[in-house]
């Protein structure tokens, strides 16, 4: 293909220096984001050994075909090294920039087995599909011949906007309901734009808007309506909210001004970056700039507050772990690029009390140790008497995870039935709850986990409720028949 670009590209790599100076502080996220090391794609993808045994594939969630899609972008052929990528995935260039490419597919290439360092699958699919949409490829969404059957997706995230775009395609109506003013969930809120470009996930919300999905923004189910009203407005509901409670610390003083809750603090950065008015930020309680911050858990979502408050501006960042650092949850990758940009992580300890009443002074802590294995098979952390210590803090940002919220109360539909976790039951052969026609995917079922789980739950779902809306479909036509 003649008109091709050049086959260049930002591998992963360093992408922001270390130990930087006050004059190298910048909100520009994305400009931060693009220092990269240049590489070439078709070098790196000419790296994969077309193994016999794909891990790469088997190891993503989506299974996405990975060698073939190397294969043709090393031959040149990017067009339809985008197609096959596409061809499995709603949002490909997303999953390129943030999925945890060194737990699934990389972490599983063969080369890297063999000690040379695993392909950069992540950025070939993050390059392949921007070349798409600069060159034009990324197609509307072909609508199907409509149904007369309309679908209701409660939560705009990935796995309700990858149902949305899929029940489209097929010709139903979607109505996409979501209490954020816009659409992306977590993707939009709670990620940073230094890991994900704001506008990248815009154009991906655009694109549904242009094939007739209709948004309402600002629209929260049990204020606006009850869930028995949507369900009287579709033929088939999808319960997509995802999982934002936060999981909370008991310790004394953990009221203080300037204790905050991680999404609290991820939303007002991502808002300022938009161009929002966010009071909060500019007075500074949810602003790093020239604070000492401490940031209690060891997730990504840690490693997303820790990377913030770096660019923020805060004079030390803090990371306080009660596991060591081969117990995190969280990417190493992610995990590295904090130590080089300056965080200080301080592994197996926790906090145990808050210092200050008008505003937060500092972490009362104690070293841990770690004792049997749990449930879980992990061993446990247990304090070690007589280690406690203090570490100084103008902000603490808590990042321990997130829990359901209560939706049958929520939702006013007290037939809704969750599990002992508090996640939406459904019977995992048609991803229906306990009410009918009403479907539920997404960390809202199998808790909170990542961004290419709930693609493909999307996706997943998506051919259910194609399969009770066709059933629903011919009984209705039956009736009409026999009458």
């Amino acid at each position: 293909m003649a008109n091709e670009p050049m086959l260049k590209f930002v591998v992963r790599g360093q992408d922001y220096p270390a130990k930087r100076d006050a004059s190298d502080r910048t909100g520009d996220f994305a400009e931060i984001s693009a220092r990269y090391d240049d590489s070439s794609a078709g070098e790196q993808a000419s790296r994969c050994s077309q193994c016999g045994v794909p891990y790469c594939s088997t190891h993503c969630p989506l299974h996405n075909h990975i060698p073939d899609w190397l294969r043709l972008t090393t031959e040149g052929r990017l067009r339809e090294a985008y197609e096959l990528s596409n061809a499995t995935s709603t949002m490909p260039e997303i999953c390129g920039r943030i999925c945890p490419q060194d737990r699934l597919c990389e972490g599983n290439c063969v080369i890297e087995f063999s000690g040379h360092g695993a392909v950069t699958i992540g950025s070939v699919e993050k390059y392949i599909t921007d070349t798409a949409w600069e060159q034009g490829w990324v197609e509307p969404v072909r609508v199907g011949p409509a149904r007369g059957q309309s679908v209701g997706v409660i939560g705009a995230g990935p796995a309700g906007l990858t149902t949305a775009e899929l029940m489209r395609a097929r010709g139903y109506d979607v109505h996409v309901y979501d209490r954020h003013d816009r659409a992306g969930g977590l993707l939009t809120y709670g990620i940073p734009g230094f890991k994900l470009e704001k506008d990248v996930v815009m154009r991906r919300v655009q694109r549904l808007i242009d094939a007739g999905i209709v948004f309402h923004q600002s629209f929260e189910v049990g204020r606006d309506a009850t869930l028995e009203e949507l369900r009287g407005r579709h033929d088939a509901l999808l319960i997509a909210t995802g999982v934002y409670k936060p999981r909370a610390i008991k310790a004394p003083g953990v009221g203080a001004p300037g204790v905050v809750d991680a999404l609290d603090y991820l939303i007002a950065s991502n808002r300022k970056g938009f161009g929002d008015a966010v009071p909060a930020y500019d007075d500074g309680a949810l602003n790093a700039e020239g604070k000492n911050v401490v940031v209690i858990g060891g997730g990504d979502t840690a490693m997303d507050c820790v990377r913030t408050a770096i660019r923020q501006g805060a004079t030390s960042v803090k990371c306080l772990y009660r596991r060591d650092k081969a117990n995190m949850p969280g990417s190493q990758r992610e995990t590295k690029n904090a130590e080089e940009e300056g965080v200080e992580f301080v592994w197996l300890s926790a906090p145990e009390a808050f210092d200050g009443t008008d505003a937060v002074s500092g972490v009362r802590a104690i070293k841990m140790r770690l004792g049997a294995p749990d449930a879980s098979g992990r061993r446990a952390p247990e304090p070690d008497p007589g280690s406690e210590f203090r570490l100084d803090a103008d902000l603490v940002i808590k990042a321990l995870g997130f829990d359901p919220e209560e939706l049958p109360h929520m939702f006013g539909a007290p037939d809704l039935s969750v599990t002992r976790w508090g996640t939406l039951r459904v019977d995992h052969k048609t991803m229906q709850t306990s009410v009918e026609g009403v479907f539920a995917a997404g960390d809202i079922v199998r808790g909170a986990s990542l961004v290419v789980w709930a693609i493909r739950d999307g996706r997943d779902v998506a051919d259910r409720m194609h399969a009770f809306l066709r059933a629903k479909a011919k009984a209705a036509n039956a009736e009409k028949v026999a009458a």
